[in-house]
């Protein structure tokens, strides 16, 4: 690889999420979730990419871009993967990091210390993520990839599966040439769920900026009001990830 990369966060968004449709436009403190969501990823130093649908239905998603002057890109609303490719391509990114919007606290300093690591490791093949294992909460998600991997995953992944989600062809490590690397927290935090799926996700987060002004918080200050308040883990304890 050569020593200047283009690197690129790329956050999938759209409107009409079947649990909670609208999710990411909900408000805190008169702030749409995907406001919360872009200002915290800008913390990383890094440039941000929205990859949204061609659909109608995402013109909101779109607005939101350009008023807010981050580059958009429209694709596939199924073949999430072409839509991720066709973005990095468009963009000449060499380095992609991929986040989704339904994830409004994520910590864009921890996102820049996962691309830092991966950068340090240099190696085209790596796969980075903090999600391999669960130990960071749910809501701080990130992984690291190559154009070059997502490329290859974009010519030869065949199940609906690995198209909707993006990586599972590429951190399943399907082409025999991946080399995983796992971002592992200090301690397991993977109880907590601080990700945007259904209203009483919305809740927890919307109490957690509004009561404890976790926006302006790290990862590790907003666990640890988590882990000080149960009742407040438990309004969404009950919620299964979909899978």
């Amino acid at each position: 690889m050569g020593s200047v990369k283009r690197i690129g966060i790329i956050s999938q968004a759209r409107m009409t999420s079947t649990r909670l449709p609208g999710k990411i436009l909900l408000e805190a403190k008169g702030k749409p979730m995907l406001s919360y969501h872009i200002d915290r990823l800008k913390r990383s130093g890094l440039p941000i990419y929205i990859a949204t649908t061609i659909n109608k239905t995402d013109e909101p998603v779109v607005q939101f871009a350009k008023t807010h002057t981050i580059p958009f890109y429209r694709g596939s609303e199924d073949h999430v993967l072409s839509r991720y490719y066709e973005c990095a391509l468009e963009n000449k990114l060499d380095v992609i990091i991929r986040v989704t919007s339904d994830c409004p606290l994520i910590d864009g300093n921890l996102v820049r210390e996962g691309v830092d690591k991966y950068l340090d490791i240099n190696d085209e093949q790596l796969y980075l993520s903090n999600t391999l294992e669960r130990t960071f909460s749910r809501g701080f998600d990130y992984e690291v990839f190559s154009f070059s991997l997502l490329k290859d995953a974009w010519e030869n992944a065949i199940s609906e599966h690995d198209k909707e989600h993006v990586t599972p062809y590429i951190n399943q490590n399907k082409s025999g040439k991946v080399h995983l690397f796992s971002v592992r927290n200090n301690e397991n935090q993977g109880i907590y769920r601080i990700t945007l799926d259904t209203s009483d996700d919305f809740e927890v987060i919307r109490q957690l900026i509004e009561d404890y002004n976790a926006d302006k918080l790290d990862y590790k200050q907003i666990t640890k009001i988590l882990k000080n308040h149960p009742e407040l883990v438990a309004i969404n304890a009950h919620v299964e990830q979909k899978k």
